[in-house]
């Protein structure tokens, strides 16, 4: 009896554990053995690891991985505004119950809905052009889409913009949780608020602020797709200056109809984005810990 007990949880949730492996996990399995075969149809003859030499020799794959790697200079900027804003609002900024409702609002945003609208605003002839050139400062009007210069760093600029709110919750929710008797003994020791800061804040909010990078890293380089099909036009456009990883899979398996060439760029992607959750798994058992303690 009691073994059965013990079973019984397990019992209940066993008929959506075998839904969900087969909705995931029959694709995944499906995928890594695409990822071997030249696909015609459905299916296809046995070709082992040509797919991945035909990647491999490919310039397009390279600049897409190249791209998705100049993504993660954002990362350090996102720590950086996600802490200060977080540590503004928790400083109770005059008018911070809005300020947090404000800069939250993008994150609960579709993508698409952002992409869209901050396309018009950054065109040649947009909004943001004309505010320059009305202040003046007509040097800074520049082609921010239409450029292969700078179309990957508006992208950039848009994700950060984005992807930010998020780091800000999650900080601003540490703070709240901080023993306010150290701030409050560091105040009447007469430590300013950069030394608050760091010696202080920053060393209790390690373990978020690692976490939040790895998710960060995850995302710039399997989740930007939706931010560079709609800013680039669908095609990584200008040219190729905002191809990624996802767009190359995307256009291998809708335009060129070679599903084991996609395939074996969502295993390379699957495998690495696995790699990085490894870490995210460490995180969160120190955080556990530290807890604990």
């Amino acid at each position: 009896m009691h073994q059965t007990s013990r079973l019984k949880p397990y019992l209940y949730i066993a008929p959506l554990l075998a839904l969900l492996l087969f909705v995931f996990g029959y694709p995944l399995v499906q995928i890594f053995e695409y990822s071997f075969k030249q696909i015609r149809g459905i299916d296809g003859p046995w070709i082992g690891l040509r797919n991945y030499q035909l990647i491999f020799g490919q310039d397009l794959f390279w600049e897409a991985v190249r791209h998705n790697l100049l993504l993660l200079i954002a990362i350090p900027i996102m720590i950086a505004w996600s802490l200060l804003i977080a540590i503004l609002l928790y400083d109770r900024l005059k008018g911070w119950k809005l300020y947090r409702i404000v800069i939250f609002v993008p994150y609960i945003l579709a993508v698409p809905i952002i992409a869209a609208i901050m396309k018009k605003m950054f065109q040649f002839n947009g909004p943001v052009n004309e505010a320059l050139r009305w202040l003046g400062a007509d040097f800074m009007a520049l082609d921010w889409i239409g450029s292969s210069d700078y179309a990957l760093w508006t992208v950039m600029l848009l994700i950060i913009w984005r992807e930010a709110a998020l780091g800000i919750v999650l900080f601003l929710a540490r703070l709240l949780n901080l023993d306010e008797s150290l701030l409050e003994a560091s105040r009447l020791d007469g430590a300013n608020w950069w030394q608050r800061v760091r010696y202080i804040i920053l060393p209790q909010m390690r373990v978020v602020i690692e976490f939040y990078a790895v998710v960060s890293v995850i995302t710039m380089l399997s989740s930007v797709f939706a931010y560079v099909y709609i800013m680039g036009g669908g095609r990584g456009g200008p040219g190729t200056s905002t191809m990624v990883v996802e767009l190359y899979i995307f256009g291998a398996v809708v335009r060129q109809n070679l599903p084991g060439i996609a395939s074996a760029v969502s295993v390379l992607l699957f495998l690495v984005s696995l790699l990085l959750i490894v870490p995210l798994f460490a995180v969160r058992r120190r955080a556990n810990e530290e807890e604990v303690a």
